[in-house]
């Protein structure tokens, strides 16, 4: 068996808490966990560890948050845990030179699609919403560019009609976390083929903006439904009817056209809200009001009728 290394892992959300958990199954010591530093969540904006602190503190294992790496100090103090190498994971700060070169196997980073498509920070919602049939987890060596590193380990999954955000995220979480334990015997014992990324076929994934979430009923019933499905759970599709948000959680596309105004209601049903766009029809499956909770549409139209509604952007 190869040698057990000593690690340095930094991480933040739930994403980087699947690799984490992975790893402590593993015979790899853990020098420090370094996460961001707590934030305020949740409706009374308490301040709240991220979910890899928590599972750092679960274990008994140091943690370290600082706002940025790169103050000399900190730097210092990373550099003096020794590390063979430091395990990267939706971490949310840049490393800068001095941090990457300070363990001996230098810095690692599971990322969210198969490089180099998908650089940046929401790779999984823009692989759903440009079309992807398949994504993956790139385990690559990391560098001074935004997710320009020698690709190390490559995993890939198909992304089904019925992918959200969510569902994508928990697979690649796992599917990520699994490659990173088969990924560090090899590093440990020299036997992992770095390969170059081509930077032409690289695509950027731009964090989320909330002003993307509005659906604009002009594009066809396949590009809603990859928004919808996009940005479940957050930020969450939505359109506008009688001057109030409603939020859209699921859809499904449905052949045929109508010949109505696109963002047209032609019917409703408990099966689901038929909507006109500007290809194809596409249909409600569950919903959300101001102030209520995501509905199912089954239970929607027993208390609320859209039926010759129009809804807009």
């Amino acid at each position: 068996m190869a040698k057990a290394l000593d690690i340095i892992f930094a991480g933040t959300p739930e994403f980087a808490a699947a690799s984490l958990k992975a790893l402590l199954q593993t015979k790899h010591n853990f020098c420090a966990v370094y996460t961001q530093p707590d934030r305020p969540a949740g409706r009374g904006r308490k301040l709240t560890p991220s979910p890899v602190k928590q599972l750092a503190l679960m274990h008994d294992l140091p943690v370290m948050q600082p706002e940025s790496l790169k103050n000399t100090e900190v730097q210092q103090q990373l550099r003096a845990f020794n590390a063979d190498l430091m395990v990267v994971v939706a971490y949310g700060l840049l490393l800068p030179a001095a941090v990457l070169q300070a363990p001996r196997l230098g810095c690692i980073n599971v990322h969210a699609s198969v490089l180099p498509r998908w650089r940046g920070a929401a790779p999984i919602q823009r692989a759903i919403l440009a079309g992807d049939s398949q994504t993956g987890v790139t385990i690559m060596q990391m560098d001074q560019g935004l997710d320009t590193g020698d690709m190390l380990l490559i995993r890939t999954t198909p992304i089904s009609g019925e992918d959200t955000a969510q569902s994508l995220h928990d697979r690649l979480a796992d599917i990520g976390a699994r490659a990173l334990v088969d990924c560090l015997p090899l590093l440990a014992e020299n036997q992992l083929q770095a390969e170059k990324q081509d930077n032409a076929q690289a695509t950027y994934a731009a964090k989320l903006q909330k002003s993307e979430a509005q659906i604009d009923w002009r594009q066809s019933a396949v590009q809603i439904q990859r928004l919808i499905r996009a940005f479940n759970p957050w930020p969450v599709a939505q359109t506008m009817v009688d001057g109030n948000t409603l939020r859209i959680w699921n859809a499904q596309p449905l052949q045929g056209t109508s010949g109505l105004a696109p963002g047209t209601v032609i019917s409703e049903s408990r099966a689901g809200i038929d909507v006109a766009t500007g290809h194809g029809v596409l249909r409600i499956t569950q919903l959300q009001l101001p102030g209520g909770k995501p509905l199912a549409v089954s239970e929607f139209v027993n208390a609320h009728s859209l039926q010759g509604k129009v809804f807009s952007s």
